[in-house]
């Protein structure tokens, strides 16, 4: 729910090389379920899009420290080729 920025600027100190959703009017996050009313902050979960767009997989236990290779393992499962660097 950060700024456009903000969250480019967290995607560049990562070294990532894909878009960070944008989303400060928490519509999206309303859309998706991940945030309420009495709730500021979205909660951390994971949605895996295919490439028809359909949700394929939703992570609600994401742990900082391990989600990378959870991330890296669920993909392999949803068949999704590997990237190198």
């Amino acid at each position: 729910m950060d700024s456009p920025d903000t969250n480019k600027a967290f995607a560049q100190s990562l070294g990532v090389d894909y878009p960070i959703l944008s989303d400060p009017s928490k519509q999206v996050a309303e859309a998706y379920g991940v945030v309420s009313v009495d709730q500021p902050f979205a909660s951390r979960w994971t949605f895996y899009i295919d490439s028809l767009g359909r949700i394929a997989y939703i992570d609600k236990l994401v742990s900082p420290g391990t989600h990378g290779k959870a991330i890296a393992a669920r993909l392999a499962e949803l068949g999704v080729p590997r990237r190198d660097r």
